[in-house]
This record gives structure tokens, C-alpha cells and sequence, in this order.
């Protein structure tokens, strides 16, 4: 009678067990949101994406990349400006180099951001090769923004060391 007992119970453990999942996300961040409407919990870190429908709606969970399509150069009408922008050297050290030709402009201006966005340096272009100086910056990604009267001509990625 006690091996039937056994027996039986091995199955129903056996049986619960098959039955289980196990955690398919490795979430570092997370919350819960409530109100009148109803309530949605999300996470960070997910690794799984699946799509739930329902009569009211859908709902997308998991890793979602977003991406962000924008132009470079903000010159709309460019036709007859031979202008050439170079940054260099990039990666960079202590200085770099602006240089600029087939573009005269008394309001050309270089802005140096970070990337949060916040400004660290602007100055006005005054020469068609500038030395700006980098060695008083940490080691990051920034922005080079070179701009006429509020109108952006060009990006670079700066990299500093």
C-alpha cells in the first residue's frame, strides 16, 4: 500500500512540474501603473517580444528598439554652395581641427554638445581652419554642430580620448 502511495504521489509531482515555467526575462527595472481605465505593468531588460489582441485592442510587450530617422544638413536650397566641412583628427586627443571652405558666412558659429545635449562650448567661426580646443573635456562622444544664423550645416560625432 506504501509503494502505491509513492508511486502516485512521484506521478502528481511529476505532473505539477511539467506544468511550470520558469522566468523568460531578466527585468533590471520595473513598475506598475493604475487608474480608472485600467492598469499597465511594464519592465526594463526584457528579452522577449510577443504581441497579446483582444477585442478592445493590442498590446506589444517586450524589447521594442525605437530608431529616428533625421537629415544631417538643414540647408534647404544647397544648389551652387561648393561648401566642404571636415573635423579632424577623430578621434581626437587635445585639439581639433575645423576647416572650412566654399562657404562665406559672417554669422557661422560651431557648438560643441555633449551627449545629453547640454552646450559646453560655441564660438564664432572666424577662420576657414580653427583649432578647438578638447583637452579640457573627458574622455566621451560629443556633437560638433556647425550653424548659420540658427540653421544647422552639418553634425560631426567627435570622439575624444
Amino acid at each position: 500500500m506504501m509503494k502505491n502511495q509513492i508511486i502516485i504521489l512521484l506521478v502528481l509531482l511529476w505532473g505539477a512540474l511539467t506544468g511550470v515555467n520558469a522566468q523568460e526575462a531578466v527585468a533590471t527595472s520595473g513598475k506598475t501603473v493604475s487608474s480608472t481605465a485600467g492598469s499597465v505593468s511594464y519592465s526594463v531588460g526584457q528579452v522577449v517580444y510577443t504581441t497579446i489582441a483582444g477585442d478592445n485592442g493590442s498590446v506589444n510587450q517586450g524589447v521594442q528598439q525605437p530608431y529616428e530617422i533625421f537629415v544631417v544638413t538643414a540647408i534647404p536650397d544647397a544648389s551652387g554652395i561648393d561648401l566642404k566641412l571636415s573635423a579632424y583628427p577623430n578621434p581626437v586627443k587635445d585639439h581639433l581641427t575645423l576647416k572650412i571652405s566654399g562657404y562665406e558666412s559672417d554669422n557661422l558659429y560651431y557648438r560643441l554638445f555633449d551627449m545629453n545635449g547640454k552646450l559646453l562650448k560655441m564660438k564664432k567661426v572666424t577662420d576657414p581652419q580653427m583649432q578647438i580646443i578638447m583637452q579640457d573635456l573627458k574622455p566621451a562622444v560629443y556633437f560638433l554642430k556647425i550653424v548659420d544664423k540658427n540653421r544647422e550645416i552639418k553634425v560631426f560625432k567627435i570622439i575624444k580620448r
